[in-house]
């Protein structure tokens, strides 16, 4: 058995196009423009990196981005002071804190001042209070992305058995709540999990977001299971000396073999983490306004 590849930058794609749709009919029907706000503090190259992606990916799809560049060493009252500026903004549906920050600042405390009505990484207790509660909230964006290539798999998800390997606030928690607002059957596992290979042997779907490269090989996976890789790891290339490779936490050649359908790394997960935060960018404007929210779009 070879498994399906699941094609993430092809779906993500697809979002974003759904997405632009959506924007250009709110425009038309409503004159109304999301927009989202992105902070970045200090010179971190990745980060900017990801910032300079999330801005072009907004403008592409008919939305306005507003970028705010910050020093290294802004002071919290003054970080403070710019989301609270961003939370009264009508033109600003989403808010975005671009993480790591500098170790003077407090990543709980910057999310817990956005606004959770706006907070389009679904970090907020609020809103992570509502997805583990069951009711509608903003999702994470990972882990939306993640739901949504397992509903257009499966169709539906309703009696399926999944183990999550892992149990961040980010990525593991979340899927597992979104998994199991879907009629999942799920369990999370993490690195002192007993006999968690035979747990993960007996999934229908298992997720890895554990951040170890190449953890879960394939004796680890059921035959037919879904497997969705959230890991990206950097590692030494072992035929090319200084060089590194990108691998997930799934050890990709022998679980292809055994899986049913399976997300590369890259090109499988992280495509869809910016389509999703699109996504949420518009749900949080057609809140905002009493619209109704775009069908396929949210958890």
């Amino acid at each position: 058995m070879t498994a399906k590849i699941i094609d993430g930058k092809a779906f993500a794609a697809n979002v974003r196009a759904d997405v632009a749709t959506h924007v250009a009919r709110l425009q038309e029907e409503n004159d109304i423009t999301p927009g989202l706000a992105v902070v970045l503090v200090g010179e971190d190259p990745a980060s900017e990196v990801y910032v300079r992606n999330k801005h072009k990916s907004t403008i592409e799809v008919g939305m306005n981005s507003f970028e705010h560049k910050l020093p290294a060493d802004v002071s919290q009252e003054e970080l403070y002071a710019l989301i609270e500026k961003l939370n009264n903004d009508p033109s600003v549906h989403g808010i975005l804190c671009q993480f790591p920050v500098p170790d003077h600042l407090n990543e709980t405390d910057i999310v817990a001042r956005i606004s959770p009505a706006k907070d389009v990484d679904g970090l907020h207790v609020v809103n992570a209070g509502l997805l583990a509660t069951g009711q509608k909230t903003m999702a994470s964006c990972t882990p939306l992305g993640c739901l949504m290539m397992l509903r257009d798999h499966y169709g539906s998800l309703s009696g399926l058995n999944a183990v999550v390997v892992g149990r961040s606030n980010l990525v593991g928690k979340p899927l597992a709540s979104l998994l199991l607002n879907d009629s999942c059957t799920v369990t999370i596992a993490h690195s002192r999990t007993k006999n968690i290979e035979a747990l993960c042997r007996r999934a229908d779907i298992v997720v890895a977001a554990v951040g170890r490269p190449e953890m879960i090989t394939g004796d680890w996976i059921g035959d037919g299971a879904t497997v969705i890789d959230v890991g990206i790891n950097r590692i030494p290339h072992p035929e090319k000396e200084g060089k590194f490779k990108l691998v997930g936490d799934v050890h990709f050649a022998s679980a292809i073999e055994k899986a049913g359908a399976i997300t590369p790394v890259p090109g499988g997960v992280g495509p869809m983490t910016i389509a999703c935060l699109l996504a949420n960018t518009l749900t949080a404007c057609c809140r905002t306004h009493g619209l109704t929210e775009p069908e396929g779009l949210t958890a």
